[in-house]
């Protein structure tokens, strides 16, 4: 009994193995069409009165300017060329100082590199366990060997909700500026990236003090970080 139980886990997760490789190949040059995010924002639109509709338009790597993914970079991970998908270095420094913050009733720091959030946005969606975080570490380091820094980025910037229903950097630049992927400015682009964390709480071309801080210090951290090419 012990061994049909043993050979049916190694043939599950031989089976997961094989799907979730091919899946993350796949992407490597097929775009995906949807996230688990987009569908649990229309699911819950009803209740919300928010959009019941997804705008969201895929554009390659070269239709976005370059002071786009610099600006994210500098926003959410400017250690995004050097890491393997997982700052543990940034991870382990967040839990220490969320034992203090937490007593102090302050929210607790995140670490999430863009890697993570894109493992997260494509194949497992907003939810948390324990499961799930195992679950992100493994496409974490899958999505990094197959698809590289530069996949990795633009799928990042064509699916990340930039908005009420709207998703990905076409649609994102033209709601918020009127303006394409390939001529918004600088400034434009530290404002968006200022707003990622919760764009459907912030604007960025009505901008409150706190994202206008938040951009310009966004805007002296781009110069000094690295993207691909």
């Amino acid at each position: 009994m012990l061994k049909l139980v043993l050979l049916w886990l190694l043939r599950t997760l031989l089976a997961f193995i094989v799907f979730t490789v091919t899946v993350v190949a796949i992407f490597r040059i097929v775009p995906p069409a949807v996230t688990p995010l987009m569908v649990l924002r229309l699911l819950q639109a009803p209740f919300t009165g928010k959009s019941l509709f997804v705008k969201h338009h895929w554009i390659s790597w070269t239709e976005i300017t370059p002071s786009m993914p610099r600006a994210v970079v500098a926003g959410e991970d400017a250690g995004f060329m050097r890491h393997a998908g997982i700052d543990w270095k940034a991870v382990n420094n967040a839990k220490r100082a969320n034992i203090a913050r937490v007593r102090r009733g302050k929210p607790p720091l995140g670490a999430s590199t863009i890697t993570m959030q894109t493992s997260k946005n494509v194949f497992l969606g907003p939810w948390r366990s324990m499961i799930r975080k195992g679950a992100e570490v493994y496409f974490v380091y899958l999505t990094e060997a197959l698809w590289g820094k530069r996949r990795i980025l633009e799928i990042y910037l064509n699916m990340i909700e930039w908005g009420d229903g709207v998703y990905g950097i076409h649609q994102g630049s033209k709601t918020w500026f009127g303006v394409s992927p390939t001529t918004i400015t600088a400034d434009q682009a530290s404002y968006m990236a200022a707003i990622v964390p919760n764009p459907r709480r912030f604007s960025a071309s009505n901008p409150s003090p706190y994202v206008r801080r938040k951009a310009s210090w966004i805007r002296g951290r781009m110069r000094g970080v690295s993207v691909p090419k």
